[in-house]
């Protein structure tokens, strides 16, 4: 088995669901954060992210069609152009090592987005993907 973080180190955890509650104050919207968090943990297979996740965005509402199709979402009019920006933003920061954030995908989010709202969504990009990497690596079990 491997060490459950929050009791080995409670402080940093405490810490990094601080952060996630500012987050959830900043004018993000909530549907926002839940497309940033699903697409993420997809990209990053966390099924634990996954599950807890589709469960919050469908309690806000968000509908099984979308998060069926989120993996898919360049080949759908189901997103706004906003929410698109940010697909497009979560893909790149998660998968970073590949080829960066592009010019075109960071100057598409900062035309739809003011300075204050592109920080809040990069760092709950930051959060979701240091959450999947805390969650894998830790084998973290599913909730019923």
């Amino acid at each position: 088995m491997r060490l459950k973080l929050q009791k080995t180190d409670p402080e940093a955890w405490k810490l990094m669901y601080g952060i996630e509650q500012h987050l959830a104050t900043t004018g993000l919207s909530a549907t926002h954060r839940h497309l940033i968090r699903m697409r993420a943990s997809q990209l990053n297979g966390c099924a634990f992210c996954l599950n807890m996740h589709s469960k919050e965005a469908r309690k806000d509402g968000e509908t099984e069609q979308r998060l069926y199709l989120l993996s898919a979402w360049r080949e759908t009019t189901l997103f706004t152009a906003e929410e698109k920006a940010l697909l497009a933003l979560t893909e790149e920061v998660t998968l970073i090592g590949q080829h960066g954030v592009s010019p075109a995908t960071y100057q598409q989010a900062a035309a739809l987005f003011d300075e204050h709202l592109l920080a809040r969504a990069l760092m709950a990009i930051v959060m979701i993907n240091a959450w999947n990497r805390i969650a894998i690596s830790t084998e973290m079990p599913l909730e019923a």
